[in-house]
């Protein structure tokens, strides 16, 4: 179980928006987790990503990019 978000998480969540071509910028990852993570777009256009608390970070990794996809259809 992940508590929070260290700057090796961030890291690893910059690989996969880098590739998907977001501006790092446009992200916002709060420190802290939640069950279940989510990807939001918020009013200010940024791109909000919670990790998940309970799912493993590499598995939740290979489905964020269907989860920033659906936040920002």
């Amino acid at each position: 179980m992940l508590d929070a978000v260290t700057l090796k998480e961030i890291e690893k969540i910059f690989a996969v928006t880098d590739a998907l071509g977001i501006h790092r910028e446009a992200l916002v990852i709060p420190l802290g987790t939640a069950t279940p993570g989510r990807v939001r777009k918020l009013p200010s256009g940024k791109i909000e990503i919670t990790v998940d608390a309970e799912t493993p970070l590499e598995e939740w990794l290979r489905g964020l990019p269907a989860l920033i996809r659906q936040a920002t259809a």
